[in-house]
């Protein structure tokens, strides 16, 4: 197989077919926030896309974001991120190591200049003249700089490569900075979590290949079809703040009832991610799910802003009331909602 053919060659070359390929595309369309119509062009532009070459490199990182990618429960969208791309260089991945896993990455680099797609985990230490963590006796400062020169897109793959995360966090003792600090002359896409959700990365990678462009970004880099609500306004226990319903610990009758975690430290309410509508596992749950409040993991400086069980301070969120006023306001519409309740209970057990 040719490995710069194009995507529909390298699907059939697997053996996926026609079904399921376009089952996979009306997720993309879905998750991209695009009309259900768009799916077939999806398909359409994918199968005649040229399998771009991606180099991905593992800087200051724990591996979560690789280990969340191949641990999907989702086989088919897990295949097809390694059939849409040609993935030319991944530490974790590779069966190659040493001098010929490097000579793979320079080779990737030289043959695909201007058109690889290059994607980043890990935060970059620039201490120490960038000492704190080398590949091959090369830093990683230095690494970045030679593969962005020639990269047609950027893709800072999870919270410390897209704002610096753990390592960035107080006192920072390597000097950690996030990719965005030190290439400015490349589009670079945050996709932004600890880890970041699979179908989010293979979101990014079908919108490139289907349009050939960078995706619409919020303010801080990232894909507004994954990023541009909270979490606090997809919630599914968001019925229960408006009504003031708050669990006071973990194992109270509240938590067990389902009620708003926000007593409890949930970050929802500042947090942007896809979290509550995409969701993990292929699709079975997310921590608030599980009964445990959001941390805020894709936002920048999450380590550094406060305990995870304290209630957010008073402060705004996406709706421009204060956290504070809003709470407020779901304990009296919930108190409103119960006196009408019994008022018309009253009225029921009088007439009979």
């Amino acid at each position: 197989m040719d490995p710069q053919g194009t995507v529909g060659e390298a699907l059939r070359h697997q053996g996926v077919s026609r079904r399921s390929f376009l089952k996979f595309c009306a997720a993309m369309a879905s998750m991209m926030g695009l009309p259900p119509d768009a799916a077939a062009a999806i398909a359409e532009s994918l199968a005649k896309a040229r399998r771009p070459s991606v180099i991905w490199l593992p800087f200051q990182e724990c591996t979560g974001c690789t280990e969340s990618l191949t641990r999907s429960n989702s086989p088919t969208v897990e295949s097809m991120i390694f059939n849409m791309i040609s993935l030319d260089y991944h530490e974790t991945l590779f069966a190659a190591a040493g001098e010929a896993a490097e000579a793979a990455r320079e080779k990737a680099i030289k043959e695909n200049f201007g058109r690889y797609l290059l994607l980043v985990d890990g935060s970059i230490p620039t201490g120490l003249d960038g000492a704190y963590s080398c590949i091959g006796g090369v830093s990683n400062v230095q690494m970045l700089q030679e593969a962005a020169k020639g990269a047609a897109a950027i893709v800072a793959i999870g919270t410390c490569a897209a704002f610096g995360g753990l390592p960035k966090a107080n006192p920072n003792p390597t000097g950690a900075v996030p990719v965005s600090a030190l290439v400015t002359d490349r589009p670079v896409i945050n996709v932004s979590g600890c880890p970041p959700i699979p179908v989010v990365i293979t979101g990014v990678l079908a919108h490139y290949l289907t349009f050939g462009s960078v995706p619409e970004l919020d303010a801080l880099g990232r894909p507004k079809a994954f990023y541009g609500d909270t979490i606090h306004d997809r919630c599914y226990r968001r019925p229960f703040y408006d009504q003031g319903k708050f669990a006071k610990t973990f194992d109270d009758e509240g938590a067990r009832s389902g009620w708003c975690l926000y007593e409890l430290g949930c970050k929802g309410p500042v947090t942007y991610n896809a979290c509550a509508t995409v969701k993990w596992n292929d699709g079975t749950s997310f921590p608030i799910e599980s009964g445990h409040g959001c941390l805020g993991c894709s936002e920048p400086d999450f380590w550094d802003k406060g305990d995870f069980y304290k209630a957010l301070p008073t402060g705004t969120w996406s709706a421009g009331r204060t956290l504070a006023v809003a709470a407020a306001a779901g304990a009296a519409v919930g108190a409103a909602a119960a006196a009408v309740s019994r008022r018309r209970q009253a009225a029921i057990a009088k007439e009979k």
